[in-house]
């Protein structure tokens, strides 16, 4: 294929990517004007505008990836771009909360094969040569979203309601689905392993249920809300499909999540700070809430006092980076982690005051600098055998989505409990922040450089 024709399947590819990734970050600014115009609902629903997309988008990853291999890049790929705008025509014409909530799930399951339909069309139509500066393009995408979500919202916030910050999306999405039937290939896949199913239901199922449970908790009466019928039947739920997809996965031929795949110590920790920072992720969302309520800002500047965390993401990613192949990633983990539990008790502490605010936001994107991504994965590529890396990566996106679902159900809950405003979104921070304290010990627990570089696995 010629280089022109690489560049623009680049391009079309780079915008939907973007388009889904901006919808994870771009949902902060969106909810204090949601929560005015559905009045009814409460803290611990409005989380499931986060959860909701998280579970789908997880769900419809690995279903997409395999259509992909028996129908053809191009026509998942449209497939993808097309769920994703009816999900977002849904949720902006929602007459209820529940239909809302159904626009975002339609959503993150296109939204869910978008990325990874997009990484191997790249492995298909790129030289070996240019793959890894591609796959890095369009990974910085989720980065790039990070920072530009809080600016968008805000701005569109200002001129509009929060119903075209997902209409928006309708436009793009058409074009990106016009320039695909004549730019993406249609080849199917030979030889296609058979698909996991049984371990992706119950995968799924686990999660929901594990989703639903802490959600429902009442941290005002913790315990006898355990055993209540909201919560105890959902957590047992839980660990039985939890049971049953190991159990399941052991006998699969092609697991989703390998066995093999646990059995180090560095690698369980791996997977534990990976749940960690993506509990620790999830809880940005609802930054703009505490804004509202503790600063009195309009709902429009609200996403704006987000952009400390992501400019220090932004600064701190490329940073960790460098530090990793120098330091190792026990102390890059480490010092991430106790920047970031010190970010959370700052502004659990400390809301009303717009410096401290906008410190502990900048404290808190330089902890998930050194925690998401590029550290973790970095350990699964030393530990694991270059046959499985791949599969290792994929089981530490299941690991950050698992955070994900936690964090949004736990601020939620713990926010609803405590009747939201600055007394319920301060104690969902400080419970975040003791989880961020729990990683430290995590991270004590890794291989110090020396022993890294004498285990790498080939």
């Amino acid at each position: 294929m010629e280089q022109r024709k690489r560049n623009q399947i680049m391009v079309l590819l780079f915008f939907g990517v973007l388009m889904g990734a901006l919808d994870i970050a771009i949902v902060g600014p969106a909810l204090p004007a949601i929560r005015n115009e559905f009045t009814s609902i409460n803290e611990r629903m409005l989380a499931w505008m986060f959860s909701i997309y998280v579970l789908f988008n997880l769900i419809g990853t690995p279903l997409m990836a395999k259509l992909s291999d028996l129908y053809g890049r191009r026509w998942i790929y449209i497939l993808d771009i097309f769920l994703f705008a009816i999900g977002s025509l849904v949720v902006a014409l929602s007459p209820t909360f529940t239909v809302v909530l159904v626009g975002r799930a339609i959503q993150g399951f296109g939204a869910g094969g978008i990325f990874p339909v997009a990484s191997a069309v790249i492995g298909d139509t790129f030289p070996p040569e240019k793959r890894g500066g591609a796959l890095g393009l369009i990974g910085a995408v989720f980065g790039l979203a990070f920072i530009i979500g809080p600016i968008l919202g805000g701005v569109i916030l200002s001129q509009a309601t929060w119903h075209w910050l997902f209409l928006i999306n309708l436009p793009v999405a058409l074009i990106l689905i016009v320039f695909s039937f004549s730019l993406l290939p249609s080849q199917k896949q030979t030889d296609v392993p058979p698909f996991d199913w049984v371990g992706m239901l119950l995968l799924s199922g686990a999660l929901a249920a594990l989703a639903f449970g802490l959600g429902n908790i009442d941290t005002t009466a913790f315990f006898t809300s355990l055993l209540s019928s909201d919560v105890l039947p959902f957590l047992i739920a839980a660990v039985a499909l939890g049971l049953a997809l190991i159990r399941a996965e052991k006998r699969a031929a092609y697991p989703i999540l390998k066995p093999d795949l646990f059995k180090s110590r560095q690698l369980q920790l791996g997977y534990v700070i990976a749940a960690g920072s993506g509990l620790g992720e999830a809880s940005l969302v609802f930054l703009p809430l505490l804004a509202v309520a503790a600063l009195g800002v309009k709902e429009s500047q609200a996403s704006f006092l987000l952009m400390p965390v992501v400019l220090a993401m932004a600064v701190g990613s490329p940073l960790v980076g460098r530090l990793l192949d120098k330091v190792g990633s026990k102390r890059v983990i480490l010092v991430g982690a106790v920047v970031l539990a010190t970010g959370m008790f700052l502004v659990s502490r400390f809301a009303s005051g717009m410096f401290t605010f906008i410190l502990s936001g900048a404290l808190i994107g330089f902890g998930l600098a050194a925690l998401l991504g590029a550290p973790v994965r970095y350990i699964m590529l030393n530990e694991v055998k270059a046959t499985e890396r791949s599969m290792a990566q994929g089981v530490v996106t299941v690991f950050t989505s698992i955070g994900q679902l936690v964090g949004s159900a736990v601020v939620g809950a713990v926010a609803n409990s405590l009747g939201g405003g600055i007394p319920g979104y301060s104690a969902s921070y400080l419970v975040i922040g003791i989880v961020s304290a729990f990683l430290i010990v995590a991270a004590l627990g890794l291989k110090s450089r020396s022993e890294e570089l004498n285990s790498i696995a080939v």
